[in-house]
């Protein structure tokens, strides 16, 4: 595959996902301030819980659905639609089945959950209620979660992030409308339900269309393929339970060796932080069904360009945003908290995270995305549980030794970025053909002239006065604005090639590409 096509599918699918991710953020931004402002605090609470419970659903499909991308891409690439149609069928019949474990298990361990969680015994008899609700619609979502991974395995991420966005506005006009009507906690759960769960709907007419060939059928079930699928599977969703172990470790450490109090100074870092590191992700999702097609075809040449590719592109984007959030990190964490008076390690903390998150992002962000869909699973698993252990405990030396919030902080930085510059990044460069000097010359040192615009503009924004009417957030957001555009014309004068300036040109223009005779 040539660079140009593969740059150009990139920024093409990456784009849709981060218009689907600025979606999301500013209507559950305003969806919270509604919710927050017209439940009980109870009702509020309990709503938040649940939803925090269905983000834990990654982990209860034991990499499955990873495993669907990856066996799609494979068998469409060889239009093997027999096999793909005995696949789909297994991995659907198996979503079936934890479908009904977990609705069996929320039927049985409701009240019992409830009086843990200290419910009031007014509510025990609606909360009951709209916990059955929300669990029967968490197991529907089980199988029919399988269809935007189908999409995602035939590279129409655009289709699934436009069907995604959809469900968002529909989401947010039924929530607008519920408060205004006052229907309460047990009209919004069902609401939301039924917008997920459509969603997964509409991406499997999507995908059965595409794939005309393909069956879904019980009878296809095989246990062979089940326990093949489940070689891959079990091993990317170790993975992610590493993942979140790394992201999740800190605050528990925290609040056994300090206090809870301290965990919400951490929160106050850490949340810029994980909103950097949404910010950065987006165009990595779009790697590995590509990367999975390319194994599939025995495309080494086209492999090794997506590394490279992939790793420019994905620094080219989290540069800037470092420079941003790093130069400006105390009025992130006053927009978030809404307090000015944040002791000064909250400030060390995010710092520190900030750092990890872009180390993490340029040594592991694509590379990993593709290793997984190319034999490398067993190997990208130890590595995980190394920097998962290291994390630990370097963290618990540190504030052993210097009881300070940043320390965690620092506990997950050192080990992170030891293993991801010295393990990883060499071993990317290998597989891309390259060395690592030579990969960070291609890689990182564009990136940092794309930086420098923005660090230049709120460096010079810093000595210009603001007027007292003006009210502080609406400066901020300004001086977003103005690193933001700062930062694209830095990535577009040092991180584009010629060619790549000259396709952007004409894509704007909406002119044809010269034809090569």
């Amino acid at each position: 595959m040539k660079a140009g096509s593969v740059t150009s599918t990139l920024w093409r699918t990456s784009v849709s996902s981060y218009l689907r991710t600025l979606l999301r953020l500013g209507l559950g931004l305003v969806t919270f301030r509604l919710l927050f402002q017209s439940l009980s605090p109870e009702d509020f609470g309990f709503w938040a819980l649940l939803w925090s419970v269905f983000g834990y659903g990654v982990l209860i499909d034991f990499g499955l659905g990873f495993a669907t991308q990856k066996r799609v891409a494979e068998l469409v690439a060889h239009a093997r639609w027999d096999e793909l149609s005995r696949v789909l069928s297994t991995v659907l019949v198996s979503f079936c089945g934890l479908a009904v474990v977990i609705f069996v298990a929320a039927w049985f361990g409701t009240d019992f959950a409830l009086r843990l969680l200290n419910v009031t015994p007014e509510n025990l008899p609606r909360y009951r209620d709209v916990t059955l609700l929300f669990f029967g619609g968490m197991a529907l979502g089980f199988p029919l979660g399988l269809f935007p991974e189908i999409l995602r395995g035939l590279q129409r991420v655009e289709t699934a992030n436009l069907v995604a966005s959809v469900s968002l506005v529909a989401n947010f006009v039924l929530v607008v409308a519920a408060v205004q009507l006052g229907w309460g906690l047990k009209a919004l759960v069902p609401m939301a339900l039924a917008c997920t769960l459509g969603q997964d709907l509409v991406c499997g007419l999507l995908a059965l269309r595409l794939l005309p060939e393909v069956r879904l059928r019980l009878r296809l079930f095989e246990t062979r393929i089940a326990r093949e699928t489940m070689q891959f599977s079990i091993f990317a969703y170790l993975i992610t339970a590493t993942n979140l172990i790394l992201g999740k470790s800190d605050q528990l450490v925290l609040g056994a060796m300090l206090s809870v109090a301290s965990v919400a100074v951490y929160t106050a870092g850490a949340k810029v932080a994980e909103i950097f590191a949404l910010g950065t992700k987006q165009l990595q999702e779009t790697l590995s069904p590509a990367a999975a097609k390319m194994q599939a075809t025995g495309d080494t040449a086209g492999l090794r360009e997506l590394l490279l590719q992939g790793t420019r592109l994905s620094l080219l984007v989290a540069l800037p945003a470092y420079a941003l959030f790093a130069l400006r990190l105390p009025e992130f964490m006053r927009l978030l908290t809404g307090s000015g008076s944040l002791p000064d390690d909250a400030w060390w903390t995010g710092q520190l995270l900030l750092a990890w998150t872009l180390s993490t992002v340029a040594t592991n962000a694509a590379s990993k995305r593709i290793f997984i869909m190319t034999g490398h699973e067993r190997r990208l698993l130890w590595i995980g549980v190394i920097e998962a252990v290291a994390n630990l405990g370097c963290t618990i030396g540190l504030l052993w030794l210097y009881p300070r919030v940043s320390s965690a902080a620092l506990g997950s930085l050192i080990p992170g970025a030891l293993l991801g510059w010295l393990v990883i990044w060499p071993w990317a460069a290998r597989e891309a053909g390259s060395t690592s000097f030579a990969l960070f010359q291609f890689a990182v040192r564009p990136a940092l002239l794309a930086a420098v615009p923005v660090a230049l503009v709120l460096g010079g924004l810093g000595f210009v006065p603001h007027p007292s009417a003006i009210p502080p957030t609406l400066v901020f957001l300004v001086e977003c604005g103005l690193a933001t555009a700062a930062g694209l014309a830095g990535v577009v004068a040092f991180g584009l090639s010629p060619e790549e300036r000259a396709a952007l040109t004409r894509r704007l223009r909406r002119t044809p590409a010269p034809s090569t005779p």
